[in-house]
């Protein structure tokens, strides 16, 4: 897999991707994350996958953001699609876990070009925005000044912290090692403080985006897989069934022994499922 960097019109962006043949999947992680989120998914499927992963401006990316950067989710969804475009990736499946799923959403209702599917992991969706007890406490924490923002986050340093019901605790199982790498970038860098108060200000002013995005996606009429976590105590499961039922090709896969964050706690189920969508797509 190599890494590498793209200029686009909100600023740098880094990304991974193993390059090769096969279905081509662009992963997009969530709030506070980065693309490492995909990182044991990705070897499970890059044998016959092309995979690349983004990390998008959400919090825990390297390069601040130019300061007139749309970085609401609207405007880091047209961002992916720019991505798409200056990549001239075609045809490719948008995997999106999380808030991540929340941006997959909006591209399907604004086109989705270059999508042939799509696939949902336990994922914001319908009312659920910002997404639980995890993501109000977030999405609260933005009304702070960058600077008094980053000392609220000081706290995220210290694994009991992390680890309760409104930092992390809720969200993964397995992966307390991960959450502790992302938090860095907005501990340390005063401009990625900046970009992570705008995105969060731009979410608590419009929590009804994926109700609205909801009712315009029965007419997506490309392959769909929704992967759930049975036991997600932040995305309820009902939604992902509400999803699957939704969409006019949806599929829905439920996952055992994991919280929201899929791709840390049972990757390698993830990846059979994935596996699976993308044959028999292309056997359609």
């Amino acid at each position: 897999m190599t890494t590498g960097e793209i200029e686009l019109s909100a600023g740098t962006v880094a990304y991974r991707d193993t390059g090769g043949d096969g279905p081509v999947l662009v992963l997009l992680h969530g709030l506070m994350m980065d693309a490492s989120l995909w990182d044991r998914t990705i070897t499970e499927l890059a044998a016959d996958h092309r995979c690349v992963a983004p990390t998008l401006p959400l919090g825990a990316h390297r390069h601040g953001m130019r300061a007139d950067a749309d970085l609401s989710l609207p405007g880091v969804a047209r961002l992916v699609a720019e991505f798409l475009d200056r990549l001239d990736l075609r045809d490719v499946f948008l995997v999106g876990n999380d808030t991540g799923g929340a941006l997959v959403q909006l591209m399907m209702v604004d086109g989705a070009a270059r999508v042939a599917g799509v696939v949902l992991v336990s994922c914001d969706a319908f009312d659920n925005f910002p997404p639980g007890l995890t993501g109000r406490t977030l999405v609260l924490s933005g009304r702070l000044p960058p600077r008094l923002f980053g000392m609220f986050m000081q706290q995220m340093r210290l694994r009991p912290l992390r680890r309760m019901p409104v930092a992390f605790g809720w969200l993964t199982l397995r992966g307390d090692a991960a959450t502790a790498r992302w938090i860095r970038p907005v501990l340390e860098r005063p401009e990625i403080r900046r970009d992570a108060v705008r995105t969060l200000r731009a979410a608590a002013a419009d929590t009804g985006l994926l109700l609205a995005a909801a009712e315009r996606l029965p007419r997506f009429d490309r392959p769909a897989l929704v992967v759930w976590a049975r036991g997600d105590r932040v995305m309820p499961p009902e939604h992902g069934r509400r999803l699957a039922a939704l969409l006019p090709r949806g599929l829905l896969v439920e996952i055992d022994d994991s919280y929201t964050l899929v791709p840390l706690d049972r990757p390698t189920e993830l990846a059979r499922a994935i596996r699976e969508f993308t044959r028999s797509s292309a056997a359609t």
